[in-house]
């Protein structure tokens, strides 16, 4: 299982194994889609393509993110294990394009902070002109897939178990349902009837902040959004080892949807 370890963060050393990874797999295709520039340095912000067996039907376009704000490793490391385990298995994502940015936030992450080192959360800034590197990037990708679901990986320090926001259409509950189910193997989940200052039920919350990471306004039909919170007071370990079970589960939930002619 790719891990993060207590010693100097940097976002070369994390990425190295993903890299290597994609010269060895032909369904892994690896890209420095932009770079961040700061204090001398220019730190990439990558992407990773996996494009599973066919299935008959089109290919459909899933995005993960992870490390909006740098100081949430998990995220990364379980999508590192994800793309891992397909390389293993192609089949566990048969009729899927994965998409996965596992650091979206490279200088967050080496400081070790929520925000870039221009001190600004990014998870603010979407769709808002905004004008910071990383953000601009990332738009230009949602913009030019235009991907059928987005899932961002995050962890909430106040919260004491796992929680998801499901945008879009109502068929984001019958996905992150069972990705918080099979995310429950490892860690509680968080059932209050407010999370972080909004509504809840059973651990899912149907409306956000505004300016997160999302689709562009005016795509149609309208992706599913999840974004899915490990307690951040948990190891980052244990954290990453959750998060992939919920990838798995939401993953393992998307045929039932689509070959029922579901339109999400």
């Amino acid at each position: 299982m790719f891990t993060q370890t207590s010693q100097a963060r940097c976002v070369h050393s994390l990425l190295a194994p993903l890299f290597e990874l994609a010269r060895e797999a032909p369904r892994l295709e690896d890209a420095v889609i932009g770079t961040v520039e700061s204090e001398g340095e220019r730190l990439p912000i990558p992407r990773f393509i996996f494009r599973g067996p066919p299935s008959g039907m089109q290919a459909l376009r899933l995005a993960v993110f992870a490390l909006v704000h740098g100081d949430e490793p998990a995220g990364a490391v379980a999508v590192s294990q994800l793309l891992a385990d397909a390389v293993e298995d192609p089949a566990v994502l048969r009729g899927l394009d994965l998409h996965c940015y596992p650091v979206c936030n490279p200088t967050g992450f080496e400081d070790g902070t929520r925000f870039n080192r221009a001190g600004v959360d990014l998870n603010r800034e979407f769709w808002r002109e905004s004008a910071h590197t990383e953000v601009r990037v990332l738009e230009a990708e949602l913009r030019r897939h235009r991907f059928d679901g987005l899932i961002a990986l995050h962890a909430d320090c106040d919260s004491p178990g796992l929680y998801a926001f499901a945008r879009g259409p109502v068929t984001s509950e019958e996905l992150v349902a069972p990705a918080l189910a099979a995310a429950e193997g490892v860690l509680p989940r968080n059932t209050d009837v407010t999370i972080d200052g909004f509504a809840a039920r059973n651990g899912i919350i149907r409306d956000c902040y505004s300016g997160v990471l999302c689709p562009p306004p005016d795509q149609t039909p309208a992706p599913f959004e999840i974004i899915l919170e490990t307690p951040g007071r948990a190891d980052v370990d244990v954290q990453a080892q959750a998060a992939l079970r919920g990838l798995r589960g939401l993953i393992a939930a998307m045929p039932r949807l689509y070959m029922g002619g579901s339109d999400i």
